[in-house]
């Protein structure tokens, strides 16, 4: 491909674009796969990769094409049991607890370290596909490990001689496929994070809104084994998204932040549906965003909730942070979040729009809290 919007590029999370704009089909999941094998094989990366897709028309064929090469190249690939849909925080996690040390410390290097692809495109709208790397860490790749990538992988596309490719249906078959149960062992481990006590005895009644992503059938298993009153409100997945409102730009976009794409759950909720639950929660295609429904008030602020999140965390009602552990906001979040950092005595850090730049600061304790105004959090 000669053409810029034909090329490899990893924004502020993997490589994403259209078939029908030719910025995204066979020939980049070919390329990238390639580039990914070659690059986990230079850095050491020896253990299994783990593989998640979801619910976008174009994620199911990618995923199977990655297989393909990643298969080639001698890369033991670990997909879903079930053939499910995977969302990426679950990939991450599946990342994180293979390569956790006995003492319970994380490992970033020696032998046997995984890693993950996740095929998504995350919010984008149903016609795109999208493709990210997840390095040892569990979290997005950083930026020289993207463009190192993508480099390689435009370099590929030119010369299609280097590639290994085997038939889906050798590879699969193969003994470097592995099937993993990536729900169950998502969910059983979601109580060494979460105290499921404080809400069950609460009695809240909890709504999600998958919006037609990878998270839909995660919610009532974790409703099930944790004896909690969550409903799915609309647990339809269709890779059209016709049951969605357009957003503000006329495009169908899942996005669980923005007013105009949750209008239609909104609209439901108003119409009767509150008589169910307390509060509404949605997640996008992948789940590694989220967004907050109130009665009479509607979609929440991102920035507003993250400022209330940072407020609570850091102003007296959790302690034992790292001394000196910051909030960490992207440059485009609000200004909101930094009055009430300095209100608690906070320090903040900045950081450029995408989550990959909270990875390390997360792990080294520099930061303690990392939030950004698409609705993505962690700490």
């Amino acid at each position: 491909p000669e053409g810029p919007e034909q090329r490899v590029i990893f924004g502020s999370s993997g490589h994403r674009g259209a078939s029908l704009k030719t910025s995204f089909n066979e020939a980049h999941i070919i390329a990238i796969s390639q580039a990914i094998a070659e690059y986990r094989k230079k850095a050491g990366v020896t253990g299994p990769l783990y593989l998640g897709s979801d619910t976008h028309a174009l994620s199911g064929p990618a995923k199977k094409t990655a297989i393909e090469v990643l298969v080639a190249n001698g890369v033991h690939v670990r997909v879903d049991s079930r053939d499910d849909f995977v969302p990426t925080p679950v990939v991450s996690q599946a990342i994180l607890t293979h390569n956790r040390a006995a003492d319970g410390t994380q490992r970033f290097e020696g032998e046997g370290l995984a890693d993950g692809i996740v095929v998504t495109p995350s919010h984008n709208p149903p016609t795109d596909g999208g493709f990210k790397y997840d390095p040892v860490t569990g979290g997005p790749a950083p930026a020289e490990t993207t463009n190192a990538i993508a480099a390689r992988a435009n370099e590929l596309l030119g010369d299609f001689k280097s590639i290994k490719r085997v038939p889906y249906e050798e590879a699969i078959k193969s003994e470097y496929v592995e099937g993993f149960d990536f729900r169950e062992h998502y969910v059983d481990d979601l109580e060494n994070v979460i105290d499921f006590d404080v809400i069950r005895n609460s009695g809240v009644r909890l709504g999600i809104d998958p919006l037609g992503g990878a998270s839909v059938n995660y919610w009532p298993l974790i409703n099930e084994k944790y004896g909690l009153n969550i409903g799915v409100v609309r647990p339809e997945v269709d890779p059209t998204w016709r049951f969605m409102t357009i957003d503000h730009d006329g495009k169908i976009r899942m996005d669980p932040s923005s007013p105009y794409a949750m209008k239609g759950l909104v609209d439901e909720l108003n119409a009767g549906a509150w008589d169910k639950y307390d509060l509404v929660g949605g997640t996008d295609p992948d789940a590694d965003r989220h967004g907050i429904v109130c009665p009479n008030w509607g979609v929440m602020n991102p920035n507003h909730y993250i400022a209330v999140c940072v407020e609570y965390l850091f102003g007296g009602n959790r302690p034992g942070w790292p001394e000196g552990a910051a909030v960490g906001k992207t440059l485009v979040s609000s200004s909101l979040i930094d009055r009430v950092a300095a209100s608690i005595n906070a320090k903040v850090i900045e950081v450029p729009v995408g989550f990959k730049w909270f990875v390390d600061p997360l792990f080294s304790g520099e930061v303690a809290f990392g939030g950004e105004e698409s609705s993505g959090m962690s700490f």
